[in-house]
């Protein structure tokens, strides 16, 4: 099985009207989450939107038709699939969907860990990630290229050392659970 971390940044909400501005991915161990090769920032400024989404496919299997070649893993991946789905469709490669796939998504899981809470549930709230992505927008615009750069590489060392916590954690909490049943 291929795990992968998978984030996109966008200058915009809508891929209809916005832009994927970077995509980043990882290929993660898929018992522990440890990395097993470096972290890959895919570059609209350098390569354009097109050739970052072919080179996602070429890097990831993330349409194979063997689902489990590519498993994602990342926070809120129904934004990723947004984008990637419309892209992959609008420049005629292969159709990335992530949402009919095996996925693992973070979301749920900080949405439980903040008490049931959607408000103050994103990364920068719930793990070591140092900002909101809220600025990406602005710094793709002023030609920032270093802050996204800086940015997405906190980003991604933040949730995969969530992720591996999880892997560790989250064994220890069902057997708690299983004997909690059991009594």
């Amino acid at each position: 099985m291929g795990t992968y971390y998978l984030d996109i940044e966008t200058n915009g909400l809508k891929p209809e009207s916005s832009k994927i501005v970077t995509i980043q991915y990882q290929k993660l161990n898929s018992k522990t989450g440890v990395p097993l090769g470096p972290l890959v920032i895919l570059k609209e400024w350098e390569d354009g939107e097109s050739k970052i989404v072919d080179r996602l496919i070429r890097g990831t299997l993330i349409t194979s038709r063997h689902e489990f070649d590519c498993v994602p893993i990342g926070n809120n991946l129904k934004f990723e699939h947004r984008f990637l789905h419309h892209k992959s469709m609008q420049y005629g490669l292969p159709t990335i969907d992530v949402a009919d796939r095996p996925q693992i998504d973070l979301h749920p899981i900080l949405v439980l860990m903040n008490h049931g809470n959607f408000n103050g549930s994103g990364l920068d709230k719930m793990t070591g990630k140092k900002q909101s992505g809220r600025q990406v927008a602005e710094w793709y615009e002023e030609e920032r290229y270093d802050m996204i750069e800086e940015y997405v590489t906190d980003e991604a060392d933040s949730v995969i050392e969530f992720v591996k916590w999880l892997y560790q954690e989250m064994p220890i909490l069902h057997k708690k659970f299983t004997d909690k049943l059991e009594k």
